[in-house]
């Protein structure tokens, strides 16, 4: 599972010109399912994105969580994050999950900010949307849940 996380001043998700999900300050998550993944994939990313400390602090230095400052999230299907570019112009979606599986790997990580006790906004998944946001930072972040360690 990947996310691209940006922290933002404010953001908002619009489908047929209609606002479904808006936050103020926080995260807004693109996030992708690969077919591979599973719901601890899931779990892990939402549990490391709300511990990220990448808000300034007092001295301006990044030390603060999203709960630390009472961060909103919100989250946003993408399964554009699993193009393949490697051969010709248009890209393969051969990796990403299919509808179903994302779906429910994506209510599966709502669910998980939720039990975090964190405000979260959605989009629609698999709608056409348009996201506009008020990058802060800009702080740009992308988290893959393959790329964590495992314990020793």
């Amino acid at each position: 599972m990947r996310a691209v996380v940006q922290r933002v001043a404010e953001a908002r998700v619009e489908v047929e010109g209609e606002v479904v999900g808006a936050i103020g300050t926080g995260f807004l998550v693109l996030l992708g399912v690969a077919r591979e993944d599973t719901k601890e994939d899931a779990l892990y990313l939402a549990r490391k994105i709300v511990a990220l400390r990448v808000f300034p602090d007092l001295e301006g230095k990044m030390n603060l969580s999203l709960k630390d400052v009472g961060g909103e999230v919100l989250l946003v299907s993408q399964f554009t994050l699993y193009a393949d570019t490697r051969k010709g112009n248009r890209p393969s979606f051969l990796e990403a999950a299919p509808p179903e599986v994302g779906r429910r790997l994506f209510e599966a990580a709502l669910e998980a900010f939720l039990e975090q006790e964190v405000h979260v906004e959605t989009g629609v998944f698999g709608a056409h949307m348009r996201v506009h946001l008020v990058n802060d930072g800009p702080v740009t972040l992308i988290l893959d849940s393959k790329d964590r360690l495992k314990p020793r």
